[in-house]
Order: C-alpha cells, then sequence, then structure tokens
C-alpha cells in the first residue's frame, strides 16, 4: 500500500512541485487549495502528466474540519504518513501602514494553519505510532526582512512550533522538521524585472535562484526513512545566501 501525503497550499509554486515530487515518489497524495477553482486546476494539471491526487479546499484554520478531513483520509487509504504544512502568506506592508488585521491575517494562514494541520495529523500518528510533519519556514526567519514585520514573525513561530514538537511527538515514533527557502522562483520572483533579480543571484553563493523543486527535493528527503533519525531540524534551502 502507499504511503500517503497530505500538502497544503498545493496548487502552485512549491507547494505544487511537492505535490508532483511526491506522487512520482509513489505515494497517495492530497492537495489542498484555498479555492475550488484552484484545486480543480492543480488537478488538471498533474492529470496531464499522469499523476493523481485528491484535492481539498477545507478552511485550514477551522480545527474541527481539518480534523474530520483527516480522519476521512486515513479511513480512505490506510494510513496518514506525511503532512506538509506550506499554505501561507506572505508581505511587505511598511510597518507604520501596518494594522491589527493584516497581522492576525498573516499569522492564521502562517502559523494557526501549520498548528491545526499538525494537531489533527498528531491524534492519527500517535495511534500509528509513526509519521512525519513537515513545515515550511523562510530564511527570513533568521535574518528578518525589511518591511512586512508580520511574515518574518509568523517564520520564526513556525520554527519554535517545529522545534517544539519534535521534543513533545518523538517518542510516539512521529519526526517534525521544516525547509526553510530562500528566494525561489515563484511566479512573484518570475514577474520582477531582471534589474531587481540580477542583484539577488549575486548574493547567493551558488549563483542561480532557487527552483519550486529544490524545496520540493528537500521535503521528500526530510519525508524519507533516510531522514529517519532527523527530527527538530529547520532546514535552508537558500543557496548560502548573504543577506
Amino acid at each position: 500500500m502507499n504511503k500517503v501525503c497530505v500538502v497544503t497550499g498545493g496548487t502552485r509554486g512549491i507547494g505544487l512541485a511537492t505535490v508532483i515530487a511526491f506522487a512520482k515518489a509513489g505515494y497517495q497524495v492530497v492537495l489542498y487549495g484555498s479555492r475550488k477553482e484552484s484545486v480543480e486546476k492543480a488537478l488538471s494539471d498533474l492529470k496531464e502528466q499522469n499523476l493523481e491526487a485528491e484535492g481539498k479546499w477545507t478552511d485550514l484554520t477551522d480545527e474541527a474540519a481539518v480534523m474530520k478531513d483527516f480522519e476521512e483520509i486515513k479511513s480512505q487509504y490506510g494510513s496518514l504518513d506525511v503532512v506538509i504544512c506550506n499554505a501561507g502568506i506572505s508581505d511587505s506592508t511598511p510597518f507604520t501602514d501596518y494594522s491589527v488585521d493584516l497581522f492576525k491575517k498573516v499569522m492564521d494562514l502562517n502559523v494557526v494553519a501549520p498548528y491545526v494541520c499538525a494537531h489533527a495529523a498528531a491524534g492519527i500518528m500517535k495511534e500509528q505510532r509513526n509519521g512525519v510533519i513537515l513545515i515550511t519556514s523562510s530564511m527570513v526567519a533568521k535574518n528578518g526582512q525589511p518591511s512586512g514585520v508580520a511574515y518574518p514573525v509568523s517564520k520564526f513561530a513556525v520554527n519554535g512550533m517545529v522545534t517544539s514538537l519534535a521534543r513533545e511527538l518523538g517518542p510516539f515514533g512521529i519526526r517534525v522538521n521544516a525547509a526553510a527557502p530562500g528566494i525561489t522562483m515563484t511566479d512573484m520572483v518570475k514577474a520582477l524585472p531582471e534589474a531587481m533579480i540580477n542583484p539577488m543571484i549575486h548574493a547567493i553563493p551558488l549563483r542561480r535562484i532557487g527552483l519550486p523543486e529544490d524545496i520540493a527535493n528537500a521535503f521528500l528527503f526530510l519525508a524519507s526513512d533516510q531522514a529517519s533519525y532527523i527530527t527538530g531540524a529547520i532546514l535552508p534551502v537558500d543557496g548560502a545566501m548573504a543577506v
């Protein structure tokens, strides 16, 4: 029986690349997106590559709904082996223009949603006595950023969640890790002018911007038996970018 992997924020960018990587590796993948339309488009794109997945668009901050989903996934496929909490939003609003509502919006998706998914997964994985929970962090959790304060705050919180849950859930055979991407070639970065991109590349010793597949491969490694003694780690996937 194939292992089962849930990927939130799985309809584009890093999330979709992760869905593709795990599907190609033989996992039964369930992807989550924010809207039915984006989920259906992702599933259609996967079908064109002869890959299959199931799609959901549940509110990831609704603990009862997520718990119900995860129980159904476990019942349908026999296990819940890997949960990758990738859904999130970034922001670059100057601090003097920030609002509490915006701060809460970023924290809800970047911190509350991973907490809800990890909490729902942990109950199932404790019964199984095994499982892997992975969360997307960011290089800004180490370096901060010049504006958009909620985003680095949220990623600092993610790192704290990862290191704490690794200690608490380890005795039940559950590993918890994060991948921390640097500048990655998402749609937003692709839209930037060369005048902005070239200095970024110059600051990266590997002299290239990361690809979504780079982060997907990091998640694939962290989920695998090759990483069976790795937990509580925040794996940088940033080309050693100097900030």
